[in-house]
């Protein structure tokens, strides 16, 4: 089991990041080093159904940091700016997931094996952050997990990209066709991936509880937006097995058991 989630203030040193960026990290347990996995919340941004994830991923043994992309503001002042940088790639939110990356790197518990796994408009954010500087930077991510995110509208920008496991609903109606095309893309590639798409499932399937404001949950509901357990925990078991394969190693590269 996972400590106790904490909420912290993410030191950084690049300009563009946003000013005490706050951010949430869960410590496994068991005995380090560990590697490391950079968690990107949803467009609601971190809730409770976030905060689960984080120390999921944390109970499997990673030291996970999940970025607020929201701190300079909240959410109604920083979506906008945040869904622009999603689709421009540059921007606050990249300079604050970057500010996470960087940090975990530095830390003497890392292992040097590191990963990054989003959510909704935060799996686009993984999707694109996979392929960010890989095989050009020496501490670029080794393996991402892309849960229901949006796709680039060039898909060619991921060419470079790190290992990916993608999850998907076919019910999703935000997303059209999206682990087809990215089936379709990663083996044209020969990047490895691990692509699924669940059938009678729509967006945001692997929350425990529905999301977002409850004014907003019965609209939300009837486009789709819901839990689904039995693909949530399908979804975890590929992501557990495809991390296990790609990040489990220690700084000298030795498997860890």
């Amino acid at each position: 089991m996972p400590s106790e989630l904490q909420d912290i203030t993410i030191p950084t040193t690049l300009d563009e990041a946003s000013p005490g960026l706050k951010g949430v990290i869960g410590i496994p347990d068991s005995p380090g080093p560990w590697p490391a996995v950079v968690v990107v919340h949803e467009a609601f941004g971190i809730e409770a159904e976030m905060r689960k994830q984080v120390a999921h991923l944390t109970s499997l043994g990673y030291l996970t940091l999940m970025p607020d992309l929201y701190t300079a503001g909240g959410f109604r002042k920083c979506i906008g700016a945040t869904a622009r940088a999603l689709r421009s790639g540059t921007g606050r939110a990249w300079a604050d997931i970057e500010s996470a990356r960087l940090w975990l790197s530095q830390r003497d518990d890392f292992t040097g094996s590191i990963g990054i796994i989003g959510f909704c408009l935060g799996g686009g954010f993984a999707l694109l952050a996979a392929a960010s500087g890989y095989d050009t930077d020496e501490t670029a991510y080794q393996a991402a997990a892309v849960n229901y995110g949006m796709l680039p509208a060039d898909l060619d920008v991921i060419q470079h990209s790190c290992p990916v496991v993608a999850s998907y609903g076919a019910k999703d109606r935000s997303i059209k066709n999206g682990a087809a095309r990215l089936e379709a893309k990663y083996s044209e590639l020969g990047v490895a991936h691990d692509v699924k798409e669940y059938p009678g499932v729509g967006h945001a399937f692997m929350n425990e509880k529905p999301i977002g404001p409850l004014a907003l949950r019965p609209f939300l509901k009837i486009a789709g937006i819901a839990p689904n357990p039995a693909a949530a925990v399908d979804a975890w078991e590929r992501i557990h097995a495809f991390f296990g394969e790609h990040l489990r190693v220690n700084a000298a590269g030795a498997p860890r058991s």
